[in-house]
């Protein structure tokens, strides 16, 4: 098979991995999968045609593994939790080879430690050994968000009014690489997403809000780089937001990824939350 039938996957956390597995068998592509260890679903291994699970912090191996099978272009798919990189003896911890050195004190010397500035150093680096990184939604577009509502639940007039209250902010804040998700309630900020994740703001934003009624807003960055760092949601962010007292969910059309998304769709419907692509 020539390569340009193969297409590369390196694989984080969650759902995401499956749906671009899924979209490239679809489109006739053989898939090499690189799976982060301790990070990705070992099921995954299971959907694609060759896996390999790699460290964290050693991207030579990855360079390797794919390049064996042919692999000239990857998709970068699935979290990895950032906290990972605030652990005391990091060093130690995950054992980075030089092309890891090479990110950390050369591609990144002079630039500080931003979520985008790490992944697109990454991406030069990955580039530098034969491995081109593309659009991560480019096999799984039939679950973007799109424009307008999604669900048959519709909000009420406070919910719009504080969506168009809050949509301003929210972009301000992911335009300065200090999250992408807020929460809202008659137009005052609840919560704010920091290091800690969409998930986790969720519910703290429900322990604050007891009146309930609140809407979450998530927004890509201003220059959203759509091969890597894409927003994403799903049926678990429908559950904990009915668990917690949301209503409204927004996000951004075209740059937000619904996970599963007709199953999302329908589980919002049922508990009564509505989703806007913005």
């Amino acid at each position: 098979m020539s390569s340009t039938g193969i297409v590369g996957l390196i694989a984080g956390e969650g759902r995401l991995p499956f749906l671009v597995a899924a979209g490239a068998k679809q489109a006739g592509m053989k898939l090499v999968c690189v799976g982060l260890v301790d990070t990705a679903e070992p099921s995954l291994a299971d959907e694609v045609d060759v896996y390999y699970s790699v460290a964290i912090a050693r991207p030579g191996s990855w360079i390797r593994k794919l390049r064996r099978h042919g692999v000239s272009r990857t998709v970068m798919a699935g979290r990895v939790a950032k906290r990972r990189v605030h652990t005391p003896w990091r060093i130690m911890r995950y054992m980075p080879d030089w092309r890891a050195f090479r990110i950390w004190y050369w591609r990144l010397r002079r630039k500080d430690k931003h979520n985008e500035n790490v992944l697109c150093a990454l991406a030069e680096e990955l580039a530098a050994g034969g491995i081109v990184l593309e659009d991560s939604t480019k096999y799984c577009t039939e679950h973007l968000a799109t424009v307008g509502l999604m669900t048959k639940h519709r909000p009420g007039p406070s919910l719009e009014s504080d969506i168009e209250f809050g949509w301003a902010i929210v972009k301000k804040l992911a335009e300065m690489g200090i999250g992408q998700a807020i929460a809202v309630r008659e137009r005052e900020v609840i919560a704010v997403e920091a290091i800690e994740g969409t998930a986790e703001m969720i519910e703290r934003a429900g322990q604050l809000c007891k009146a309930r009624g609140w809407t979450l807003l998530k927004a890509a960055k201003t220059n959203q780089d759509m091969r890597f760092d894409v927003p994403c949601v799903g049926p678990d962010t429908i559950k904990s937001l009915a668990e917690n007292g949301a209503k409204c969910l927004v996000v951004e059309a075209g740059k937000t990824i619904i996970i599963d998304k007709p199953e999302t769709i329908a589980l919002a419907d049922k508990l009564g939350v509505s989703v806007i692509g913005h």
